[in-house]
């Protein structure tokens, strides 16, 4: 009889053991229906003053954008969060071990956490199961991709810096309700996140520092979790396509100085090379936002460039302008500046005399006496054809030797022009704008790079 009793006794427990192994053996236990609003009405606390503590894990997975012109910053992070419930708790012995459940998260109370900065919901759905387990705790975890916004400081482009905030905080609850606390500190968070980084897109991840503070909002006071996300832009691009050119601009109007002024040629080149840069800055103008408190780095390059590259086309005209004005007033007083030489006057008449006898001997020393200058027309004809005799060939060979001699005379007193006094002062204008050039490009140059490579504040 006893010991029927016993077999008996050791099957029922066997089977209510066997029961209680399910996780729905522990939702009845603990009552945890979709009809009982006591979880998921108010929040899970046996007393009203009793504030509830939730913890706060945010890792950075990747970031995916960052918006110069709007200002924005898109991340994807990972946001865990956990705290404890008044009325979850069970003996994991009494269920086989079970030590935790998944639940949906509509029948659980959750924080309602939100980021100041955030200007765009997730269209993705949150998590929908969170995580009770026997000591009453409660755990959610929600990766989304979160569109905030932040103030970019562009001044150092595209050698800067961006700080970029993430701040959670409790919508209605105060912090007598509830008190936000970060889990890991900023080292902890900085070095998981490197390790779960996936991409970071144009930027170079630098930290992730947290703090937390209370807040004045509305008549009262709330907890303020701030996780700071510090990144560097990777500018190797932005050098390559922008900064070079714009120099490479910068030393071909320099040498432009090699030219000729003679020519129009010294003038449409500068233009060009000018053209080039301002559609370089009309390209600048669609990358930095329209919004900064000082004019950035890049700007002030660009618009320094183009000033030198605008000085350098003015000078050019200023000197074609002078030599313009030189020449005309040469060409007017050039006829009468000629015989107006008594040296060149002289051997110009000499030069007239000798042609004149050259001419006269030959005529007498191949020609008789009794003919006429019709008579000695070198022309006879043979078999048909045209034969030039020795008076012929003797007067074209004089004939080249009094143009070399002219030739040559023309070119001495080319030799002896001086030039007018606005080509000379071209020329020293030339030479001195040419060192100016040099010294404030240099200057400006070494200016920029200090400017670029000092610290940001």
């Amino acid at each position: 009889m006893l010991l029927t009793a016993f077999f008996l006794l050791l099957l029922t427990d066997g089977a209510s053991s066997q029961g209680n192994c399910s996780y729905q053996a522990v939702l009845k236990h603990l009552n945890l229906t979709k009809n009982n609003e006591l979880f998921y009405m108010t929040r899970p606390v046996n007393n009203h003053t009793t504030s509830t503590e939730v913890n706060l894990d945010v890792l950075l997975y990747a970031i995916l954008e960052m918006v110069k012109k709007d200002q924005k910053f898109v991340p994807y992070v990972w946001i865990t969060m956990w705290w404890h419930s008044d009325y979850i708790g069970w003996d994991p012995d009494d269920f086989c071990g079970i030590q935790s459940v998944s639940v949906p998260t509509e029948l659980m109370w959750k924080p309602d956490l939100t980021i100041e900065e955030m200007i765009e919901r997730d269209k993705a759905p949150p998590s929908p199961y969170l995580t009770i387990t026997h000591r009453g705790n409660v755990e959610f975890t929600n990766d989304q991709v979160l569109v905030s916004t932040c103030r970019m400081q562009v001044y150092k482009f595209p050698f800067d810096t961006q700080i970029c905030n993430l701040s959670f905080k409790s919508i209605i609850h105060s912090v007598r309700e509830m008190s936000l606390k970060y889990y890991y500190n900023s080292s902890k968070v900085t070095e998981e996140s490197r390790e779960v980084m996936r991409t970071q897109y144009e930027w170079l991840f630098i930290s992730m520092e947290v703090s937390d503070n209370i807040i004045n909002n509305y008549g009262f006071d709330q907890n303020v979790v701030v996780y700071t996300i510090k990144m560097e832009r990777r500018s190797a691009l932005y050098v390559i396509n922008f900064l070079l050119p714009v120099l490479f601009f910068l030393c071909l109007d320099l040498a432009s100085f090699l030219i000729s002024d003679s020519g129009g040629e010294k003038l449409s080149f500068k233009v060009t090379v000018l053209l080039a840069v301002t559609v370089l800055q009309l390209i600048l103008n669609e990358i930095l936002p329209s919004s900064s408190n000082k004019i950035p780095l890049i700007a002030l390059y660009c618009i320094g460039t183009f000033a030198l590259m605008m000085l350098s086309l003015l000078e050019t005209i200023l000197v074609m302008y002078l030599m313009e004005k030189d020449s005309a007033s040469q060409d007017n007083s050039k006829d009468q500046s000629l015989f107006e030489d008594k040296e060149v006057k002289a051997k110009f008449h000499s030069y007239l005399r000798d042609f004149a006898k050259l001419i006269h001997s030959a005529c007498h020393s191949n020609g008789s006496p009794g003919k006429t200058a019709s008579e000695l027309q070198p022309v006879d004809i043979k078999g048909g054809s045209i034969q030039m005799t020795e008076e012929t060939l003797y007067s074209e060979q004089l004939s080249d030797e009094t143009l070399k001699t002219l030739i040559l005379l023309l070119n001495s007193m080319k030799a002896k022009e001086k030039p007018g006094y606005w080509i000379r002062m071209t020329k020293r204008i030339n030479k001195v704008f040419f060192i100016f050039y040099v010294t404030t490009a240099s200057m400006f140059l070494l200016y920029m790079t200090f400017k670029w490579n000092s610290e940001q504040h």
